[in-house]
């Protein structure tokens, strides 16, 4: 069973997606807003109905209808609004996220964590501290979606399609991440090689700036991309792909960092995280990739303490 914890845009979103791809028979919609699971899980079923597909959904109000989930998904915490930057949600989320991290150990210690929730990578590390899990099984969302939108605004100026580009953007899910288009590759050769000086800045700025301009445009945050990244995540780990998709997760001396979740490329497969993939780094790629790394203990400290033990 896979439960997803939020039945907001990004959790509704990714049910759908879910159930059209058979994922799994059973997903379980939990919220602490009464009906909005129940309908979202209805309305849901329907859709089943009339595709044709064996899924089934549940809506609940209560944490125990969790109970032996083996994937959860945590998209439960306040958006962005237009202005706002990711980080300025720190305060704000972190409750709700130590809040549903008891509910998952007491419901569903055995299963394998994401979590979408802004700001990511210290919303991920409050998850962590509060769940005591193996590192392998708390993880954060954001790498697949920021990889992926470099390739895609790097497909459209090199007229390639984005499937076949290998993204690499490293560190903070937020306003200091990390786009590399000199280490993204097309079929073995660099990025960078098919673009001009004035492109490759054009790329890093786009991707960076990709989930503002969607809140910017339609006044809230994107949900269809999220919901595509999460249905391949949760892919790799209920089908045991063994696939190398970026995601935010808790370093242990990998990039020589300690004690800190950032977005880096990993191997996904039954186990959660089986492997950290360590990119070989020059000189000024170390020294960029470890300024995002301190963007994300500077938003640490923005978390109250009490979330962090």
């Amino acid at each position: 069973m896979i439960t997803i914890v939020g039945s907001g845009r990004v959790g509704a979103t990714t049910a759908f997606a879910l159930l059209l791809h058979e994922v799994d028979t059973q997903i379980t919609l939990i919220d602490v807003i009464k009906g909005l699971p129940q309908g979202e899980a209805v309305d849901l079923n329907h859709a089943a109905a009339i595709l044709g597909l064996g899924t089934r959904v549940k809506g609940s109000n209560d944490y125990a209808d969790m109970q032996g989930s083996d994937i959860v998904i945590v998209t439960a915490g306040l958006a962005r609004k237009p202005g706002m930057t990711r980080e300025q949600l720190a305060a704000q989320n972190a409750k709700i996220v130590a809040d549903v991290a008891e509910q998952i150990k007491k419901y569903a210690p055995d299963s394998i964590v994401i979590i979408t929730t802004n700001p990511l990578d210290a919303m991920v590390t409050v998850l962590y501290k509060k769940l005591k899990f193996p590192r392998n099984r708390v993880i954060g969302f954001s790498g697949i979606l920021d990889s992926s939108r470099l390739a895609y605004y790097s497909s459209l100026l090199v007229n390639i399609s984005p499937t076949s580009i290998v993204p690499v953007v490293l560190g903070q899910h937020g306003e200091n991440m990390y786009p590399v288009p000199e280490l993204s590759y097309v079929y073995g050769k660099p990025l960078t090689e098919f673009l001009t000086k004035e492109q490759y800045e054009q790329v890093v700025k786009q991707t960076i700036g990709a989930g503002a301009e969607i809140i910017n445009l339609r006044g809230f945050s994107s949900n269809w991309g999220p919901a595509a990244g999460l249905l391949k995540m949760v892919e790799a780990i209920k089908r045991d792909r063994k696939e190398v998709i970026e995601a935010s997760v808790y370093l242990d001396g990998e990039y020589g960092v300690k004690d800190v979740f950032v977005e880096v490329p990993v191997v996904l497969g039954k186990n959660g995280v089986e492997k950290v993939i360590e990119l070989n780094l020059n000189p000024t790629q170390k020294e960029l990739f470890m300024k995002s790394v301190e963007a994300v203990k500077n938003n640490l400290k923005q978390v109250p303490p009490e979330f962090l033990q």
